[in-house]
């Protein structure tokens, strides 16, 4: 049985390489796929790559995810929750309600932003967390989730 990672991404980055791009950079939500695709490929796990601008959707992604994990079938998430880090118990409960290894993961460097981007409600629930790599975080934050499942 392949094992997979899940890479869940929330609202708004379906507009990655036109929302503020001098922020967020030039890559599409697709090249991010593809980047990620690469390192599951390399590393010999499936990739599940989601994005929803809808809260309650993410969370039935991450209980699933939780059940996949328990069954052996999952090794974790990457979590780009966007705009929902710093909005979102229900997310932060689904994480930890769930079981689910996340690892929280952010385009910029959220804490050079402004401050309402200081605080994440997900971090306390994550297992790790990598903010301002760009879009090459995706990648290394899947390197750290097979670390951690080593």
């Amino acid at each position: 049985m392949t094992q997979k990672i899940l890479v869940l991404n929330g609202p708004n980055l379906n507009l990655l390489g036109q929302r503020e791009p001098a922020v967020y950079g030039s890559a599409t939500l697709a090249d991010v796929q593809v980047l990620c695709q690469t390192a599951c490929d390399l590393a010999g796990v499936a990739l599940e790559f989601v994005q929803s601008n809808h809260e309650g959707d993410l969370i039935d992604a991450l209980h699933r995810a939780g059940r996949e994990q328990a069954a052996g079938e999952l090794l974790g998430v990457v979590f780009n929750a966007g705009a929902y880090t710093h909005t979102s118990v229900a997310l932060h409960d689904a994480i930890k309600g769930a079981q689910v290894t996340v690892v929280e993961l952010h385009i910029s460097n959220v804490h050079a932003r402004e401050v309402f981007r200081h605080h994440s409600f997900l971090s306390p629930a994550a297992k790790a967390v990598m903010a301002g790599f760009g879009v090459q975080g995706y990648p290394l934050a899947i390197g750290g989730l097979l670390q951690m499942a080593g």
